[in-house]
């Protein structure tokens, strides 16, 4: 019996010491980063610390951007790594839905290139969206960033066990996030309200886990760590005077209740450390490199404590593995009900059973954003036979129809107001009907009707009204224009109908391919004219005609790089020959520009076009005219400096431009451009396309970028007329 008791104790006195010394020896330290939007940038600063003072990380916990870094770093990411990466960061992008101008197609350039306001309308009810942004920028971001990872479901396989914090909107309760898609949790824990928009998980819809638990010890205290870190970047209520804006009210109410638990947190955290980072705000993400070095310094002040539970040496983490391409083996779309899935596909632009690289799988993310007909889009891969089963899931947007407005000024067609009516899903799945009145001193009309089937052929019909009353300067004009004024000065009256039918593919993935038939009313006419027939021509025309488009520029206005092409080809086959002297012609034009940075916001652009007619042509109507600046180049109107509105016209000319621009301040442009041109009849069949130009013109001008387009101010001089012109133009051109 002795000998029992005596083993007993033995027992329990040498698996104590075991105990003792397995926990003392090597303890488990959990890490838990609180929310607190940019502010949480010094988590960065603070692991940093953390792996020179050899902390061994065993479980890290947060929620709100606490969830972002902490998510990342779980993932295998060093600090030095994740300090590299948010440096990076486009600041203004994670704060609103970025999408690449190359991402949209030539409808979706043209609608952020003409409307100044869009407003949903639904049921004779003007809506709003529920956030600023979709967060896409981020989503797709942390997406590309935990590829490596992007197979597991359970977060305690991570490299580190991780764990987040939500709350379901709909019912106010926590939701503690410990598997799934990791993305998806980081980013439902950090959908600030009003800000970046609700992520649905398994049927909840999520949002920042900062209103329910903004530092969650206790679940990294559950996942079975010893000695819990808490690094706390959480503001303390303020005053009145120190709320400033919708999101520091949304801010102080949010931390109404963390702050009064905060007291029962602390005592749960071994070692709290509180960066001092009073002076920033939640969106100073532009002040990232700051605030990450506050939170180097808070982790410092404590350096002692750390070294004590450290391994004697810095951690070194191995770097994360890049993967630049994946083999899609199949795509599953779910979600869509309006929309056919080529309609996605062509719009996604790569195709199951491809090798693509990630930058072309996220302009294919970017180009479904860009649709903006769906309010939710998010995606995982799973393992298949020969490649990745890419999981799409899309919210379809409820709204389909949209009331547009855009406000113009020019010298051509003077002050005009445009209001749009755009309704998606009119008669069948795919299709767009979009109706533009331009109310001014010139009325005028766009009609649109197309169904965009991707990959597939689209097709649709369009139609416009243009017109405008212009006095034109007739004494260096040149062509038959001009001969048919006979005077310096003449007022014309300029209208012209357009009917068309047309048919189109996306050709190489890039460019734009098209035709069509089309019928055009064309009506010029001067009631200053005496003694002869005031109007010029009152005929109907048909034609066929095809086109190729493509367009990389970066911005239509104002670009610093890409590329730009059209071309078209028109055969008129019949007209009602109001002048007589109708043959059937062709008229071939192109047009093609590059821009490029040459230095700090300093960017070169050139341009070069043509166009000439084909056939007998005998009607000066469809001649090129060339002059003036800053309105809507529509048929054969086109700009050149130098010169006053329609003053060069022949049926065949050349032009060069070359624009310097300089952005000396945030959306402050000024520009220094030179042109030059032949214009005339036949030039090609002389030559004269390609002798020494004839025409010249420079500019000077100043550019702003507004919500409602350009503003700028352009002055010009030529020296074979040696006359300055200064032309005023506002807004988006139409």
């Amino acid at each position: 019996m002795n000998k029992f008791f005596l083993l007993l104790l033995c027992t329990l006195v040498f698996g104590s010491v075991m105990g003792q010394e397995k926990k003392e020896g090597k303890p488990k330290v959990g890490v838990v980063l609180s929310g607190g939007g940019a502010k949480g940038l010094a988590h960065i600063g603070v692991l940093k610390v953390l792996e020179e003072a050899g902390v061994e990380i065993s479980y890290i916990g947060g929620t709100s951007m606490g969830a972002i870094v902490g998510g990342l770093y779980a993932s295998g990411y060093s600090a030095t790594e994740l300090d590299s990466i948010f440096r990076a960061v486009d600041a203004d992008a994670l704060l609103r839905d970025f999408t690449p101008r190359g991402s949209k197609n030539f409808f979706e350039k043209r609608n952020d290139e003409l409307y100044a306001l869009s407003l949903p309308f639904q049921k004779f009810h003007i809506g709003f969206p529920t956030a600023l942004s979709k967060g896409l920028y981020n989503y797709t971001m942390v997406n590309r960033l935990t590829d490596h990872v992007r197979h597991i479901r359970d977060f305690d396989s991570l490299p580190i066990p991780f764990v987040c914090i939500a709350t379901d909107i709909e019912t106010g309760e926590e939701v503690v996030l410990r598997n799934g898609v990791l993305p998806d949790a980081i980013l439902a824990s950090g959908a600030f309200p009003s800000l970046y928009a609700p992520v649905e998980i398994k049927g909840r819809l999520l949002i920042d886990g900062g209103v329910t638990n903004n530092y969650p010890v206790e679940e990294v205290r559950k996942m079975g760590a010893d000695i819990i870190i808490g690094v706390d970047v959480q503001d303390p209520l303020k005053n009145r005077d120190q709320i400033k804006g919708a999101t520091g009210i949304l801010v102080q109410i949010n931390n109404y209740q963390m702050i009064q638990k905060m007291d029962g947190k602390r005592k749960l955290t071994d070692i709290y450390i509180k960066p001092d980072i009073s002076g920033f705000s939640v969106v100073s993400f532009e002040d990232g490199i700051a605030i990450i070095k506050k939170g180097e310094e808070a982790g410092r002040k404590i350096l002692d404590q750390l070294q004590a539970l450290g391994v004697g040496h810095p951690i070194e983490k191995p770097r994360v593995p890049v993967q630049d391409s994946l083999n899609v083996e199949q795509i599953r779309i779910a979600g869509i009900n309006n929309y056919t899935r080529s309609y996605v596909i062509g719009k996604l632009s790569f195709k199951p059973g491809s090798r693509i690289t990630y930058d072309i799988f996220n302009n294919g993310i970017s180009n479904l954003n860009a649709t903006q007909n769906f309010t939710g889009i998010s995606y995982c891969f799973d393992e298949g036979t020969r490649g990745e089963v890419v999981n799409l899931k899309l919210t379809e947007n409820p709204v389909n129809r949209y009331l547009k407005f855009g406000l113009h000024y020019d010298g051509l067609y003077k002050s005009a107001i445009l209001v749009n009516l755009t309704q998606k899903n009119l008669l069948r799945r795919n299709d767009v009907a979009s109706m533009d009145v331009i109310l001014g001193d010139n009325f005028r009309y766009n009609l649109d009707y197309y169904i965009d089937n991707g990959f597939y052929i689209s097709y649709g019909v369009h139609s416009h009204l243009y017109r405008f009353n212009r006095n034109v300067s007739a004494d260096y004009s040149v062509g038959e224009f001009a001969d048919l004024m006979g005077m310096e000065s003449v007022n014309v009256d300029f209208s012209d109908w357009t009917n068309q039918i047309y048919i189109q593919t996306i050709f190489a993935q890039r460019f734009l391919l098209g035709g069509g038939a089309e019928h055009k009313h064309v009506k010029i006419k001067s009631e200053t004219i005496q003694g002869t027939d005031p109007v010029f021509d009152d005929s109907d025309y048909l034609s066929l005609y095809s086109y190729l488009k493509f367009d990389s520029y970066d911005n239509k206005y104002f670009p610093s790089e890409g590329w730009f092409f059209s071309g078209e080809a028109k055969a008129y086959i019949y007209s009602s020959d109001y002048t007589g002297g109708f043959e059937r012609f062709t008229i071939v034009k192109g047009e093609i520009g590059t821009a490029k940075t040459l230095a700090n916001r300093l960017t070169l652009e050139v341009q070069s076009e043509t166009g000439l007619s084909f056939g007998e042509n005998q009607v000066p109507t469809f001649d090129f005219i060339l002059g003036g600046y800053g309105y809507y180049m529509t048929n054969s109107f086109r700009h050149f400096y130098g010169y006053d509105f329609l003053s060069l016209s022949g049926n065949s000319y050349i032009k060069g431009a070359v624009t310097l621009d300089y952005e000396f301040a945030k959306k402050h442009h000024l520009n220094l451009a030179a042109n030059y041109a032949n214009v005339g009849n036949n030039l090609y069949e002389g030559g004269g396309m390609f002798s020494l130009p004839k025409y010249s013109g420079y500019a000077l001008g100043y550019g702003m970028e507004t919500i409602i387009g350009p503003l700028e101010l352009k002055h010009s001089w030529s020296p074979e007329t040696h006359k300055h012109l200064t032309w005023i133009s506002v807004g988006f051109w139409f």
